[in-house]
Order: C-alpha cells, then structure tokens, then sequence
C-alpha cells in the first residue's frame, strides 16, 4: 500500500470522489500544509493555522497508479484558482499535493508540466507541490461526510453530486461497482 495526500477543496467533496475508485482501501479526511500541531476545523477555517484541508488516502499501487490519482485530482478541481475552489475561500482550500516519495515528486511535476504543454486550461495552474510534513485526522463527523449526509444537506446536491458525476463519467472504469 502506499499513501497520497491532497488537498483541492472542502475534503467532503474530495473524500466522497476518491473513496470510490478502485485499489483505493481507505480515505481520511483532515489537515496538512500548516505549522500548528493537532489544529481543530475552527482553527483551520479561521485560515490562520497554514493547514490546508486534505485526504489522505491509502491506495494499492497495483490497481490505481499514482499518476491516474493525480489524473482524478486534476480533473474534479481546478486547479487554477489560488486559495479557493467555488464559494471555499481561503488558504485552507487551496490546490497541493503533498508528496511522500521522490517518485510522488517526480510524479506531480511530470503531471503539472503536461497540462501546462496541454494548453488545457486558460490560466496558469497553481497548485503548490510541497513535502508532506504530517497529517492531521479531521474530526469523526467530517469522516464519510457525503455518504452519511448526502439525502440531508443541500450542499451535497448542489456541490459534491455533479463532482461525482464527473467522475463517474471519466473515470467510470476506475470506480468500485457498488458506487456506479
């Protein structure tokens, strides 16, 4: 098994995208990027702590490659605004991959320069690539926020449901089947 951490947004949208591709066993929603031991989510949303709101996700490489993770992670974010994705504004949001291995490294820079040759986007991408440092757990009712609250709380029907979608519809082969 090996250990991604990314950060491109409100971690309810991204947990919900990534716990459903196939090889990955586990996702954890929580804080990295910033100086303060153990933050608390008011503390992170306050912007003030340097943390920026994450997953790590636990991933076996002989069924998901790191690049097709960082495929996905390209595609349901953008990855051109600075310190915000939607109405999330804040350092906290901002786009980062926290990479664990030279290879990681290797990986997200490879990634990153082919989508600036691409031409695919019209602004210059901004995600931060840095060394992963630690990695906090979010609090137990940010854990599987979507799944637990999608039919209660509008934000996952107007936010996280056309993000699955997305990725339903590009990445429909890497998805477990109970999720399709």
């Amino acid at each position: 098994m090996e250990i991604a951490t990314l950060a491109n947004g409100c971690f309810w949208c991204t947990e919900a995208i990534f716990k459903r591709l196939k090889g990955v066993e586990s996702v954890a929603s929580g804080y990295t990027g910033g100086e303060r031991k153990n933050p608390s989510y008011e503390q992170v949303s306050s912007g003030a702590t340097g943390h920026a709101e994450c997953l790590q996700i636990k991933f076996d490489p002989s069924i998901i490659s790191y690049p097709t993770i960082l495929d996905v992670f390209f595609a349901t974010h953008d990855p051109t605004e600075l310190n915000r994705q939607g109405n999330d504004v804040g350092t906290q949001y901002r786009s980062a991959i926290f990479w664990h291995t030279d290879k990681q490294k290797k990986a997200a820079e490879k990634k990153i320069t082919e989508l600036k040759d691409s031409g695919k986007y019209e602004d210059p991408i901004v995600t931060e690539l840095m060394e992963f440092s630690g990695f906090y757990p979010a609090e137990e009712y940010h854990q599987d926020y979507y799944d637990q609250n999608r039919n209660v709380n509008m934000y996952c029907k107007i936010v996280i449901d056309p993000k699955i979608k997305k990725l339903l519809s590009q990445f429909g082969d890497k998805v477990k089947e109970e999720y399709k």
